[in-house]
């Protein structure tokens, strides 16, 4: 663009007139002006890139804009005017014509101001994409660690309810204990294997409910019931957060009395993209208020996991909540 303008504006400004190209005087003339348009180019180019390190568009882009605007003024203007001083005296006699010079000096500004402004909004653009990306990788990680967090927030919840089931049974029933305790070994490596997931199938969520439930029963014999209506080809259709369906089972069992005259029952069917999961409320008194940690926890690692939340809805006889799953394409 250097030698581009530097044969434009002479001719623009009316400086040089087009019929004297083919002299060399005037072919001459045209490289000095070439010149002038190389110092103009990278002097502005150099002030360009110094401002940018001291003023930020986004904190105070006013401040920047007149800032740019003066420095540029006063680089251009006066540079400009002493090398067309210069140039009337090497090939026009030295008779100078400030008028021309005014002139000259105005179109050159305009130009700096307008390549000024192209810089300007693709640094502003770059600028936007950057902050846009470190914006998300931040988010994401804040994501992450939170999630991670909550993962590691299942262990000692699920730990702290297992002990207390075994120390119960030890008490009360040392085969049962010994069953129980076999069982939590599998149930507890399922949970080791996937907590660091986001997603598993529906099928090895099921069958590790599956597992998980058989260590109540253990306890509660036939005081609890699961009854669970999903279509088997579904199974391998779909993905859900992983220990989500036993949150729940264990919350139903933590919170509701129950007993082999009138057991607790939880359901469990699929209706569109959701599983609903249901029981009837029958308060357990607690010596001490439910944190409902586990219920938190699962709704936390959903909207982090799926970018979708589940749906609770409790009244005095019924505890209702829709998992929302996520179809493979």
């Amino acid at each position: 663009m250097i030698p581009a303008f530097g044969v434009a504006i002479p001719l623009v400004s009316g400086m040089m007139s087009p019929l004297a190209l083919n002299h060399w005087k005037f072919k001459l003339s045209f490289l000095f002006t070439t010149g002038i348009s190389f110092l103009i180019w990278e002097g502005n180019r150099y002030l360009l890139f110094t401002l940018r390190s001291y003023f930020d568009w986004f904190n105070k882009p006013v401040r920047k804009i007149v800032v740019l605007v003066l420095a540029i003024s006063f680089y251009t203007i006066p540079i400009t005017a002493l090398l067309l001083v210069i140039w009337y005296h090497l090939f026009n006699e030295g008779v100078v014509n400030w008028d021309q010079i005014k002139t000259t000096s105005l179109v050159v500004m305009v130009c700096v101001l307008f390549i000024t402004h192209i810089y300007e909004t693709v640094f502003l653009v770059r600028e936007a994409e950057s902050e846009k990306l470190k914006k998300e990788q931040l988010e994401r990680a804040r994501a992450e660690a939170e999630l991670e967090a909550l993962k590691n927030q299942i262990d000692p919840h699920f730990i702290f309810n297992s002990l207390n089931t075994l120390s119960h049974l030890i008490g009360k029933d040392a085969a049962k204990a010994k069953q129980f305790n076999d069982n939590l070994a599998d149930v507890y490596r399922y949970i080791l294997q996937n907590k660091a997931r986001e997603l598993v199938l529906l099928q090895e969520e099921l069958l590790f409910l599956n597992d998980y439930f058989s260590l109540l029963k253990i306890r509660f014999e036939q005081a609890v019931q699961l009854h669970i209506h999903i279509d088997p080809v579904a199974h391998d259709l779909y993905l859900i957060p992983p220990i989500s369906l036993q949150i729940l089972v264990e919350n139903a069992i933590k919170h509701n009395e129950f007993s082999d005259a009138i057991p607790l029952v939880i359901t469990i069917e699929m209706q569109g993209e959701e599983l609903i999961i249901h029981n009837q409320v029958r308060k357990k008194i607690l010596r001490k208020a439910s944190s409902r940690i586990g219920l938190h926890n699962l709704g936390e690692r959903y909207k982090l996991t799926t970018s979708k939340e589940i749906s609770v809805i409790e009244s005095a006889s019924d505890f209702t909540v829709s998992l929302p799953i996520l179809k493979i394409a």
